[in-house]
């Protein structure tokens, strides 16, 4: 397989990423497990997930998958935060309160010390940019992510942050 830079950092993936949103349903998890190993071994390195995908069914599913045939250090492991996971006022959003809660969260899930790619699913428009990106700032100091992205944002809403 041909693998290619993830943007400007170095660390090679395979062309296509193995996408999990429908790992939890309607991708039942025993069918989720054999799809992971089959396309590891394929030569997939890269795999997505996000904290709302069936409500965190997804990440425990990638997770559970990424332990059982010890992979974890081949694959870069990317996720997403932002949408609104739970009832209350903070369970959703770009604020750092929410952003440091669902990286934690994501982390348990996925049973890992660190994620890869950790991505805002949806931009804010409430949360001044620089409250979010301090707080995925903090993320990366702290060795809980390697690298940061967004997901649907608008191109010009990236070059302004």
């Amino acid at each position: 397989m041909d693998y290619r830079s993830l943007g400007r950092t170095g660390v090679m993936v395979s062309p296509l990423c193995l996408g999990a949103m429908n790992f939890g349903s309607p991708t039942l998890e025993s069918e989720a497990l054999a799809i992971i190993d089959r396309a590891l071994d394929s030569g997939f390195n890269f795999i997505d997930t996000a904290n709302s995908y069936n409500e965190g069914e997804s990440e425990r599913i990638v997770g559970k998958a990424l332990k059982q045939n010890g992979k974890r250090q081949q694959i870069v492991l990317a996720t997403k935060g932002f949408s609104r996971v739970g009832e209350g006022p903070n369970e959703g959003g770009a604020s750092r309160y929410h952003i440091l809660r669902a990286c934690e969260d994501s982390l348990r899930r996925l049973q890992v010390d660190t994620i890869d790619l950790y991505q805002l699913h949806r931009p804010s428009l409430t949360i001044p940019i620089d409250e979010t990106l301090r707080a995925l700032d903090d993320l990366v100091r702290a060795g809980k992510v390697r690298y940061i992205g967004c997901s649907t944002y608008p191109a010009w809403m990236v070059m302004e942050a």
